[in-house]
């Protein structure tokens, strides 16, 4: 299973210098509106120090096993304009773009820099958060509409129409309160078939200056508040510093991250609030061949599990040997575990946690 994340937001915001940080995929960066004009795809690692932990549990003489990390797909989207809901500014292209990722990372702009020019002329983040999810809100009517207009032909003959077209005006009625689809309720979940962006989860992204990284600005403390809202999780970060880091060994890395006083990159952060706002976790394989990561949705079971490895490990599914991964790590090898009973057999109804390390027994 993968995790796509499309980084949105207004022109000039840092949306393409934070993509080329944490990717170093060097997607076109300037300060002019539609520098990003395709959308620019990047894969990242998901950092683990879990899995280097394993690994050196493993580890042979020289021979060390290879580390095999999960990964999570960015996806850098063209800057939004006003009006992108009908078309303004290559908005037809940048909606579909989001349609095809999982959640979706607002930068939101939160510093002051009369260098870098900002597409409404002023710094104001509610503003253009308000700018964003309201043209994401009408692409989602402009959707809804269309397709309520033919159902409306058909209803009376159909019950599964019918129910179809209740469904769909609950949300529009939402819509047009303006709010999010996400925030709604309903007599039934909203199918995927229905192509709403405002149903995905929104992460918002504050871009401040380096010397807010420690303590929020009074533009963060807005945008955290009108998240918190909404139920959604937000991320500071600042996209020059990312772009830094990217350049340094990890060892320096690190070190310039106790010198601003902070724990973790903005690249980890974004990835953690991400898989916590889809509701995934983490868990692994390993042996002297190698040590690898693997994502599932929370509340997955076993078979599941196996089927994220193989499909045929599903099938022939017979039981898996499960142990936490610092469990694993205290005792040294697998031998050590079990002789000390720390590896569990469980079957087909367990539900894996985070961080597990599994062991499937498949009669395939």
């Amino acid at each position: 299973m993968g995790l796509g994340i499309g980084i949105v937001g207004l022109p000039n915001v840092g949306k393409s210098t934070l993509f080329n940080a944490i990717t170093r995929a060097g997607a076109l960066a300037a300060n002019f509106p539609f520098a990003t004009i395709d959308k620019n795809v990047g894969v990242v690692a998901l950092p683990d120090e879990r899995l280097e932990a394993l690994s050196k549990v493993f580890t042979k003489g020289e021979r060390v096993p290879p580390i095999i990390p999960t990964s999570v797909e960015f996806v850098d989207i063209a800057g939004l304009v006003k009006g992108a809901s009908s078309g303004e500014g290559l908005g037809n292209q940048f909606l579909s773009n989001i349609r095809e990722v999982d959640a979706i990372a607002h930068v939101v702009r939160c510093f002051e820099d009369p260098n870098i020019v900002h597409v409404a002329g002023r710094v104001d983040p509610l503003d253009d958060i308000d700018t964003i999810n309201t043209e994401l809100i009408l692409a989602d009517m402009g959707v809804l509409e269309k397709r309520m207009e033919r159902l409306k032909k058909t209803a009376k003959a159909s019950k599964e129409d019918a129910e179809t077209l209740e469904l769909m005006t609950e949300v529009y009625a939402v819509l047009s309160e303006g709010k999010s689809a996400r925030l709604g309720s309903y007599s039934a979940p909203i199918p995927k078939d229905f192509g709403l962006l405002t149903i995905k989860p929104m992460i918002y992204v504050t871009n401040v200056a380096d010397s807010d990284l420690a303590e929020d600005n009074d533009m963060v403390r807005q945008v955290r508040q009108f998240a918190s809202s909404e139920g959604a999780e937000t991320v500071k970060i600042s996209a020059q510093i990312e772009g830094e880091l990217a350049e340094m060994p990890e060892e320096d890395a690190k070190a310039f991250l106790e010198e601003l006083g902070i724990e973790e990159s903005g690249l980890s952060k974004l990835i953690r609030v991400g898989y916590k706002t889809l509701g995934l976790i983490t868990f692994i394989t390993s042996g002297e061949k190698e040590v690898r990561a693997w994502t599932i949705r929370a509340g997955t079971k076993a078979p599941g599990a196996a089927r994220e490895i193989h499909t045929d490990l599903e099938k022939g599914f017979i039981r898996a040997e499960v142990i936490e991964w610092n469990k694993m790590v205290e005792a040294g090898s697998w031998v050590n575990a079990k002789s000390k009973g720390w590896v569990r057999t469980e079957g087909k109804e367990y539900v894996v946690h985070d961080g597990d390390v599994i062991l499937i027994l498949s009669g395939i």
